[in-house]
């Protein structure tokens, strides 16, 4: 429990004190004119992925045989974009991967039915980003070794931006490791709307990883949605079940195990979660009206807004460690018009009650 504790307080600090990293002439970079599109094949076979940060990410990691049940199905069940990265462990910072790893050591024929996203370029004892060329290159290297040629990198991209890093040098290495055959495509984690133009006019993002559920909305008012739409970039929506609170199960402070990150997060302190209570028991007055879970509801939510109005191609990736839960989370559920306006006038309804996670985290979204 310490140990994850200790992690988090590396996590919060990284940002107070920017330090100067060495930069290259980028004049020269290409245009996005002048490379290949990525491939315009869906990233997931079904319209939900897999996150598996809460595999590795914890105090007590799940263990191998029910992570691989809950890994298979999945795949079965068709999630099979996967989002990981080099830093989802907390003695061992490549444990994500090493899980990844060992599940397709065990069934290679998945191997090729996944799309993989693995984020990095973080400092493993600080997690401050390590975006200048060289940083890239290193985080690169490091998860095809954790990953020991079991599965390729689809997908890489930084999980954070560095402002005291040009953005022509981190994409612009990418864009070499790509052309070198190491990473399939370039992904990007936590962008605002003009970083996201910015990027995809030097090199074709794959697609941008965003915080989007209905305790988080941002995307649809502060133009990163309209602007993937725009360029025709999907939209990975991580936390797309509010880390578990919006399933219901959670039903004061005290669930939630000591060590957890969520003790961390404004949310999830006393004075602002029975607040945000009001909105769970609203959706699960719902969900049981719809005949559906709490958890299948919101899932369903998100998806309403793929491909409708400021929106493209939305996949969200709820995590989970058992196969129960994975294929609860893959049953498709569709809103129709009239259900989706009821939500929505309830989201409307409930103000959400603190950020998405605390002043220190809250300066490295929207980069």
């Amino acid at each position: 429990m310490a140990g994850l504790s200790r992690l988090f307080q590396r996590i919060t600090t990284p940002f107070r004190h920017k330090k100067q990293v060495p930069t290259v002439n980028t004049s020269a970079q290409p245009t996005a004119e002048t490379t290949k599109m990525p491939s315009a094949k869906p990233l997931s076979t079904g319209p939900v992925g897999f996150g598996l940060m809460g595999m590795t990410w914890r105090a007590n990691q799940t263990p191998d045989e029910q992570a691989f049940a809950a890994m298979k199905a999945a795949v079965t069940n068709g999630a099979t974009f996967w989002s990981t990265a080099d830093f989802y462990g907390t003695s061992d910072p490549t444990a994500g991967l090493g899980l990844v790893r060992r599940y397709f050591e065990k069934y290679p024929a998945d191997a090729s039915k996944v799309t993989l996203f693995v984020k990095g370029c973080a400092d493993p004892k600080s997690l401050y980003p390590t975006n200048n060329r060289a940083g890239v290159r290193t985080s690169v290297d490091n998860c095809l070794r954790a990953l020991g040629g079991a599965k390729k990198i689809d997908v890489f991209g930084p999980t954070r931006q560095d402002p005291s890093v040009p953005l022509e040098e981190t994409v612009g290495e990418l864009k070499r490791l790509v052309e070198e055959g190491k990473i399939g495509g370039i992904g990007m984690s936590e962008v605002g709307a003009e970083t996201t133009k910015k990027a995809h006019a030097i090199y074709p993002l794959s697609l941008i990883e965003v915080e989007f559920s209905l305790w988080s909305t941002e995307i649809l008012t502060n133009g990163v949605a309209a602007t993937a739409k725009s360029l025709n970039i999907p939209i990975v929506a991580y936390s797309p079940l509010g880390r578990g609170f919006l399933t219901g199960q959670l039903k004061s402070v005290k669930d939630i195990p000591e060590g957890d990150i969520r003790l961390y997060f404004d949310r999830f302190q006393p004075e602002n979660f029975d607040k945000n209570l009001e909105l769970v028991d609203k959706l699960k007055a719902f969900a049981q009206k719809a005949g559906v879970t709490p958890a299948q509801l919101a899932l369903a939510w998100v998806l309403s807004n793929s491909n409708s109005g400021e929106c493209g191609t939305i996949v969200p990736i709820p995590g989970a460690t058992t196969a129960q839960r994975v294929e609860e989370n893959t049953k498709q559920v569709k809103l129709s018009s009239s259900q989706k306006a009821e939500l929505d006038a309830i989201l409307n309804s409930v103000p959400i009650s603190g950020g998405r996670y605390n002043p220190q985290l809250e300066m490295t979204l929207w980069g």
